[in-house]
């Protein structure tokens, strides 16, 4: 393709030819696998990255373009018109592998290098056309999948450090091809060099100071696509899918009784905005999945979703999910959360909207871009043992009807620093490599889940870093280049900021809000202590603005909610009972009121501090006396009779068994 003065090229190509007179090496880095959009004679299209690379060479006076790489060896990519193409062949013959199994072969790779470099004006030279002297070649050298020729770039073997140390040593020797004058083939202008192009992953893929040990070595990013980008990808992608479907004509126009431009504005929009963060190959993968499969265009955002999680179902886009949110908040239904969740009606009642509004995809809805964020985040904050963890089991099971998609983390295990490896997995060359991480792992074997991060103040601030990525972008990059993405997911962090501090002269614990605060009073606090947290003493306020008012406020259970989870708990024992051992166990209603009095009199443990009196004041007594007595028949009635603590804090629990005494159901209470 000519370019004229209308066309416009990526920024990258225009900065590689704008400085080909004083650069003899470039290492282009970054998004280099990509298609790239290029505005010819007021249209865009979109190419690979040597034909972007070639025509604008062409133009300016480039006779071939020659590739590299460790397998091919050398090739010509693109060639002028007439023999050129057969002669930089010939040229090129015998050139060998690249870089080179052994130091000869090395060295003869080396010298073809230089050739290229010069265009062969010795060859050139030597080799007249009907008695002239032919000029040098103007060629550019692609040295393709640079990212390999090392095994480690920290540390380069010998070979691997002399191979780069000569090419280092070539960029500074190199010289400018000058002009041509006359008539010649090349118009006239400032000399060139013949430059040679490294095609890399990342800037770090090759030495650092093969970078830094020479200007004329050049090191420029090819950058992601940006929103405008994908916009106009899009549109072009779509003008490929009618034409395949006969539904356009071969300009992209719409046909007749076709889809209407209003329409078609909105499918390519959101196109455009369900494809952020891939690159316009995957965009154009993603139309060929969607023909495949038969979708309309309209349902290009399904397309790029089976495309990112390599899953077609999608629990989200079902009228089940729908019914099981509105069962799970059904008080008279066993399963539901509020029957799970005793006394947290406000909590509740909040994590339900949430839920709502993930199963209806209006998750950060309101920004211009939202991307492809979780589907929910929640930050659950409030005492210990008021249920939240609870209501995340909850969640998983009301979401997904399934224990399966509740994952759980402690971050009180990921506190030192590096811990952030156990969940995205190691770096190349560190230990537990090949494991991949925890969290990226569980997450692309079951891209529907709920994940619980418990205790997330605990965490050491690189995970919090990584929480930073997931929250804005819904994608992790795992320790082995895998991409792994969020946007199905729903997130929940628990935490117990915001009830206590560390006072800073004893350096106590201290609480700031007690049983009885009234709720409104306790969630303004308790907000307010989890902002000056993340502000002031992790210094990460942007995590707080990614959660925004996504923060649930659990209360302290009041006495008739710890009398009700007591009860739940007495049932669960008998329950065992029944069950395991084929026991009735009976609670005298003196028993009741004392055990009652001993688990409900502190209330900063929550629920959990009732099942730890309840732990040490019955079911310790009960164990000692079925282990005395190992030949209970089934059908024994173990009764509690008595609950004292002693002056020395022994526990007297008087239990009576009474063999074959028949008691109505196995499970029923005083």
């Amino acid at each position: 393709m000519d370019l004229s003065k209308e066309d416009r090229l990526p920024p990258f190509v225009e900065e590689l030819t704008g400085t080909l007179g004083v650069h003899a090496q470039y290492v282009l880095h970054g998004n280099i696998r990509d298609l790239h959009l290029v505005r010819r004679r007021g249209r865009d299209r979109f190419h690979p990255l040597l034909d972007v690379l070639w025509n604008p060479l062409r133009q300016q006076g480039y006779e071939a373009l020659v590739v590299c790489d460790q397998i091919s060896g050398f090739g010509v990519a693109q060639a002028g018109a007439g023999d050129v193409q057969a002669a930089v062949a010939e040229l090129l013959r015998g050139a060998g592998d690249f870089p080179g199994q052994t130091a000869a072969r090395r060295q003869a790779v080396l010298d073809q290098l230089r050739n290229i470099t010069e265009g062969w004006a010795r060859q050139r030279t030597e080799a007249p056309r009907d008695g002239r002297r032919l000029p040098p070649l103007r060629v550019a050298l692609v040295i393709d999948h640079a990212s390999r020729l090392l095994t480690d770039p920290a540390r380069p073997a010998p070979d691997e450090r002399d191979f780069f140390l000569a090419c280092l040593k070539l960029a500074h020797e190199a010289r400018p091809l000058p002009p041509r004058t006359g008539t010649g083939p090349l118009p006239q202008g400032p000399g060139l060099f013949n430059p040679v192009i490294w095609l890399a992953e990342g800037e770090r893929d090759v030495p650092a100071w093969l970078l830094s040990g020479s200007e004329r070595i050049r090191a420029i990013a090819v950058p992601e696509p940006d929103a405008d980008e994908r916009t106009t990808m899009a549109r072009l992608l779509h003008q490929v899918y009618e034409r395949y479907a006969g539904h356009g004509s071969r300009d992209g126009a719409a046909a007749p009784g076709g889809t209407d431009a209003e329409e078609t504005s909105r499918e390519i929009g959101a196109f455009a905005r369900a494809a952020s963060g891939m690159s316009l190959r995957a965009m154009e993968e993603s139309v060929r999945l969607a023909r495949s499969r038969g979708l309309p265009f309209a349902a290009m955002p399904d397309a790029v979703r089976i495309y990112r999680l390599g899953v077609e179902k999608n629990p989200w886009g079902r009228d089940e999910i729908r019914q099981r949110i509105l069962r799970g908040e059904d008080p008279a239904d066993e399963r539901s959360i509020p029957r799970r969740v005793l006394g947290q009606e406000a909590a509740v009642a909040r994590t339900l909207d949430i839920l709502k509004r993930a199963a209806l995809g209006l998750s950060g809805a309101q920004a211009t871009s939202p991307g492809h964020r979780p589907r929910g985040v929640l930050f659950f904050a409030g005492p210990t043992g008021t249920g939240k963890t609870e209501l995340a089991k909850a969640v998983a099971s009301v979401l997904f009807d399934s224990d399966q998609a509740y994952l759980r983390f402690d971050m009180s295990e990921f506190s030192a620093a590096h811990s952030a490896d156990r969940l995205v997995g190691a770096p190349p060359g560190y230990v537990g490599y090949e494991a991949g991480g925890e969290l990226t792992s569980a997450v692309r074997e079951n891209p529907f889940r709920v994940i619980l991060f418990d205790e997330i103040e605990k965490a050491d601030k690189g995970i919090l870093d990584k929480f930073l990525q997931v929250l804005e972008d819904g994608r992790l990059t795992d320790g082995q280049g895998v991409t792994t993405y969020f946007s199905e997911c729903v997130l929940i962090f628990t935490s117990n900021l915001g009830v206590q501090r560390t006072d800073p002269e004893t350096g106590e614990r201290e609480w700031i809000v007690a049983p009885g605060t009234p709720y409104k009073e306790l969630e303004a606090t308790v907000r307010d202590n989890v902002k000056k947290h993340f502000e002031q003493v992790i210094g990460r306020p942007e995590l707080m603005n990614r959660i925004g008012g996504n923060v649930v406020v659990f209360d302290f259970i009041s006495d008739d909610v710890a009398e009700r989870i007591f009860d739940l708990q007495i049932r669960n024992i008998q329950r065992q009972l029944a069950h395991g051992h084929r026991l009735v166990l009976r609670i005298e209603d003196k028993a009741r009121r004392e055990l009652l009095e001993y688990c409900t009199r502190d209330k900063w443990n929550g629920g959990r501090g009732i099942g730890m009196v309840l732990e040490t004041h019955l079911v310790n007594p009960l164990a000692r006396e079925l282990f005395a007595a190992p030949d209970l028949g089934p059908g024994t009635t173990v009764v509690v009779t008595e609950v004292r603590e002693a002056d020395s804090g022994r526990v007297d629990t008087k239990v009576v068994v009474r063999k074959g005494e028949a008691v109505d159901g196995a499970t029923r209470l005083g």
